[in-house]
């Protein structure tokens, strides 16, 4: 089940680093100025950072066990993890496409507007192609985040008993099907989801013998008995 897997969860994340990266984006182009034709620059610069990408991406979605950097070992996966890797791939098709189809209009907007950050610009009077090279790989991590916050919410907001009868893929499926990017050192354990009942109370055994009392019991403790002085025995005595 999608919920159990804590790498799912971790992708979620990658919501709160877009306005980063689109900020990083503005930077790397406020250092150069716009060329004799802006707008062929901005549409190859989409169409390498955003839409090959977007097109790879149709082919094969990133994979919900890979962190770009880090990933799950397809041997090493249990049978939850591969049934989690049937799941449809309409989803994170359309969340790549629609990513590189915001991308073009964001670049757009952001490399007119990149002027008003000269300041703060990351390489002051750079070159405009060198700009422009640096900002397709930081295109290409937006279209591969939005894709996989898409699909990670997807998965979540999933039915569990839908997931559950899904049928686990192999390990050659799981690796043409999708795009697993990484090292493979990840084996996060699953999150415990079920909160632990509570322990059953001891109860006390019956006495021996059977006889159902319950209760302790009082025990006299045994007392020497005494023995009279008899006149006879001191007789014999003496």
């Amino acid at each position: 089940m999608a919920r159990r897997e804590p790498l799912i969860w971790l992708q979620l994340l990658g919501a709160a680093a877009l306005p980063l990266e689109l900020l990083l984006l503005l930077l790397l182009l406020a250092g150069a100025d716009p060329g004799p034709v802006p707008a062929l620059e901005r549409l190859l610069a989409w169409a390498i950072g955003a839409l090959l990408p977007a097109l790879l991406l149709w082919r094969r979605p990133a994979d919900p066990f890979s962190l770009l950097l880090l990933q799950t070992p397809l041997r090493g996966r249990s049978r939850a993890q591969r049934g989690v890797g049937a799941a449809p791939l309409l989803v994170p098709r359309l969340a790549g496409a629609l990513a590189a189809a915001l991308l073009l209009p964001g670049l757009w907007w952001i490399d007119r507007s990149a002027a008003l950050a000269w300041p703060l610009a990351l390489l002051p009077a750079a070159n405009r192609l060198v700009a422009l090279l640096l900002s397709v790989p930081v295109l290409a991590l937006i279209v591969w985040q939005l894709q996989q916050v898409v699909q990670a919410a997807a998965l979540l907001l999933g039915s569990p008993q839908v997931q559950e009868e899904r049928t686990p893929l192999s390990t050659h499926q799981l690796g043409s099907r999708w795009l697993s990017l990484g090292l493979p050192l990840l084996l996060p354990e699953p999150l415990a989801l079920e909160a632990p009942g509570p322990e059953p109370k001891a109860t006390a055994a019956p006495p021996a013998g059977g006889s159902g009392a319950t209760g302790p019991v009082a025990v006299v403790p045994e007392q020497p008995a005494e023995q009279p002085d008899s006149p006879e025995l001191d007789q014999q005595i003496g």
